[in-house]
């Protein structure tokens, strides 16, 4: 008797804790996850040591890799930072995007009438914060941060800005951080301030669900104010006494703090007991710049860099880590772009993404498998207010370049050819059509970005146009 009733009692006892785990899996599923975010900016595709890079060391994100998914077909929204940035925060590509170019420098790029991440997320009771360079909005304008869906935003909101890292200010919410007399002491280096930011933003945000854009000014170049070789670092450890030129050392310094600071997020995220429900991405807003030391070997496989729309200024780096979500130690060859990240995300929160958008959810392939609705095309421009105006388009495994508004398009197996050494145009005359068809109608026109645009010589922008004092806050 006594049997049959321990058996029964120890039954009960180990139904109850199986439903009690069901139970705990179901509701964790069911839970929204944390999002992390970190973009560096200009980090070349071959600048991190799990992509192929031998001469920097990258221990955390290389870590970050090993613990998680690696992309190598993932896309910039542009070839430079503001139209990247804007398709990553509005899910639209260059053809549809407010912003679509660098310049002109407009005080305000997002209008009242934009939907960002941000905004879909707050809306479904995220926390969202932001550090680092935003470039989509200056302070007092509706394209700030903080009016376009972000709680808190610290860092730079002008792009030009964000060229200081001695900077004699910082904005802060809807006000500012004074450093003056920075510029001359050199006392505060803004990346160290952000970073501080976004680990106390997540330590304040842990009990509920956050969204946090750690968008580091790492590793691109710094005003030759503050350094002739336009890599200005507090110090060149741990590569002081290498036997490097001086130029190799700065930039290895810049990424080796970068890498610092992923570390330190991410050790924060497990500390605080909250790794097996919070994403991180990690990925850098275009290639790498074609002043970067060469021995670096920035862009690693890929031709060209920042500022083209061959893979070398369009491909980056694109890691994700979500214990027990995303598989660990694994790559994805799922082709994506940053439009995607919106309906990512509102999947990720269980709620629609604004409609029209040109991005698609990519939580299958974060989960190790294929996209459910994968692209017909990527599409890419940038020009169009320059002496050029450039198109791209990637179709399965081919890649279209036309340089010029009458330039031929140039064709590119990307299966066979990575380095787009090879033009084949010539052999494949279908698919230039259907290339150039695309060209065509993967654009809406702006008012703001007219196609093709003509200035007669004499284009819109001018060197400077809306750029800060580096010593002093614009008024």
């Amino acid at each position: 008797m006594r049997r049959r009733e321990f058996l029964r009692t120890t039954g009960a006892l180990l139904a109850g804790g199986a439903l009690a785990r069901a139970v705990g899996a179901a509701e964790k599923a069911a839970t929204p996850p944390n999002i992390i975010l970190i973009l560096a900016d200009d980090l070349g595709y071959g600048d991190l040591g799990c992509y192929g890079q031998r001469l920097l060391e990258t221990p955390n994100m290389d870590r970050l890799a090993a613990e998680g998914l690696r992309f190598t077909q993932a896309y910039a929204g542009g070839p430079v930072c503001a139209p990247s940035r804007c398709a990553l925060m509005t899910g639209l590509h260059g053809g549809h995007a407010v912003v679509r170019d660098n310049i002109p420098h407009y005080p305000a790029y997002l209008g009242e009438g934009d939907t960002t991440v941000a905004e879909v997320l707050r809306g479904t009771g995220y926390r969202c914060g932001g550090v680092g360079k935003w470039s989509l909005g200056d302070a007092g304008t509706v394209g700030r941060a903080t009016n376009q869906g972000f709680d808190t935003w610290f860092g730079y909101l002008n792009q030009d800005h964000a060229h200081y890292y001695y900077t004699e200010y910082l904005d802060d919410d809807e006000g500012r951080m004074d450093l003056a007399g920075n510029g001359l002491s050199h006392e505060h280096y803004s990346h160290d301030l952000m970073a501080e930011r976004a680990l106390r933003f997540v330590r304040e945000n842990r009990d509920r669900p956050f969204f946090l854009y750690a968008a580091f000014t790492l590793p691109h170049f710094s005003s030759d104010d503050e350094d002739p070789d336009g890599f200005a670092v507090p110090s060149t450890d741990p590569f002081t006494g290498r036997d490097w030129d001086e130029r190799t050392k700065k930039y290895a310094a810049m990424v080796h703090r970068l890498d610092r600071d992923v570390g330190r997020l991410t050790d924060l995220v497990d500390e605080l007991g909250l790794a097996e429900n919070t994403l991180i991405l990690f990925a850098s807003d275009n290639g790498g710049h074609r002043d970067v030391p060469g021995p670096v070997g920035t862009g690693g496989p890929l031709r060209g860099f920042k500022s083209e729309l061959t893979e070398g200024g369009i491909r980056v780096p694109l890691i994700a880590r979500w214990p027990g979500v995303v598989p660990a130690g694994k790559t994805s060859e799922e082709v994506v772009a940053f439009w995607d990240f919106l309906p990512t995300c509102a999947e990720l929160a269980g709620t629609a993404p604004p409609e029209g958008l040109d991005g698609v959810s990519i939580v299958p392939a974060l989960k190790g498998g294929v996209l459910e609705h994968p692209h017909e095309y990527l599409y890419w421009d940038y020009g169009h207010c320059r002496d050029r105006y450039d198109q791209a388009v990637r179709l399965g495994r081919w890649k279209g370049i036309r340089l010029g508004r009458d330039g031929k398009i140039q064709l590119y197996d990307l299966e066979e050819d990575l380095g787009e050494t090879t033009d084949v145009a010539g052999k494949h005359p279908d698919i230039v059509q259907r290339i150039a068809s695309i060209m065509r109608e993967a654009v809406t026109p702006s008012p703001r970005y007219p196609v093709g645009v003509e200035y007669k010589g004499k284009p819109l922008w001018r060197k400077g146009r809306g750029a800060p004092s580096p010593q002093t806050a614009p008024s």
